[in-house]
């Protein structure tokens, strides 16, 4: 038996660990397999991820569809397989073609691909093909075909610009919305200069409200010292309501609470107990107030 608190974890990922291979270690550390993450990180990859404890993995749901911001170098001149440096390489460009690029160049294809574009994922993504997984299919060697989807590029940023006489690698910031691929990016931006481009190096910096750099190391991580509270990561993702004691032992035994006192807004709320503890989400419309999620005492009994 294994006792635990819930809470968010954030924690910087080291390269060459997939975000499984994170997950599994925090589920040791902190003696429950209850734990789970809030959008997957390449193993070459670093940077936040998110993890959820106990009870707080039913807040991953609402952190997942949270903007992210990444830091990033591609390099123009080869394409790979996997559009990221772990791929196979291919299609190096001549030397005077990557002389011919120059900086206005880079910044036009930049510019074309900021605010909301269709982009087609890359082929070894996560993502589903008739239950099946689009990298699972293409490392069978199947012929994969993604549709395009639209996507949010809020901020993509030149920050430096490094040449040889083989590519032209490129510093970049990037904002983007759930479910963007910024390996999909240095291929479209590779493809549209006609040298092709991959990604050698990425960086998560934020999740919505979460910064990297309040994430710990996983070396060393020790749960209990790391854990942000549920009341806490509410507080930062949802507009917060404090009920008495009568209304917040109501919603937590799944009864109905009258509107009293809550935020008039269009979406989540966080309910918090005078003790400041979370009890559930919940969603106002006029009168009603409609329970989203439950959360149990932060303490639980994994046997």
């Amino acid at each position: 038996m294994s006792v635990t608190s819930s809470g968010l974890l954030l924690i910087d990922k080291p390269p060459a660990h997939t975000s499984h291979d994170v997950v599994a270690r925090t589920r040791r550390l902190a003696g429950t397999r209850k734990v789970g993450h809030a959008g997957t990180l390449d193993p070459m990859a670093t940077g936040l991820l998110i993890l959820g404890v106990g009870s707080s993995t039913r807040l991953l749901t609402y952190i997942v569809g949270c903007d992210k911001q990444y830091s990033a170098t591609i390099r123009l001149g080869q394409s790979s397989s996997t559009d990221d440096a772990e791929g196979e390489l291919s299609g190096l460009a001549s030397s005077d073609d990557i002389a011919a690029i120059d900086q206005d160049a880079i910044a036009t294809e930049i510019a074309a691909l900021t605010g909301e574009i269709e982009q087609v994922p890359s082929t070894v993504s996560a993502i589903k093909i008739d239950g099946k997984r689009a990298y699972a299919r293409a490392r069978a060697g199947e012929t994969v075909e993604l549709k395009a989807r639209t996507v949010t590029i809020s901020e993509f940023e030149l920050e430096d610009v490094r040449r040889s006489p083989e590519h032209i690698d490129i510093d970049v910031r990037v904002t983007c919305s759930s479910g963007t691929y910024v390996r999909a990016l240095a291929r479209d931006i590779g493809e549209s200069l006609v040298v092709g481009g991959h990604l050698t190096r990425l960086r998560r910096t934020r999740i919505g409200p979460f910064a990297v750099a309040d994430a710990s190391e996983l070396d060393g991580l020790v749960v209990a010292d790391s854990m942000l509270p549920p009341a806490q990561a509410a507080r930062m993702l949802f507009p917060v309501a404090t009920l008495d004691d009568e209304r917040a032992r109501a919603l937590g035994h799944g009864q109905r609470i009258d509107s009293r006192g809550l935020p008039d807004v269009d979406g989540p709320i966080a309910a918090l107990t005078e003790h400041d503890r979370l009890i559930g989400l919940v969603h106002v419309r006029g009168s009603d107030v409609r329970s989203l999620v439950n959360f149990p005492d932060d303490e639980y009994d994994d046997r």
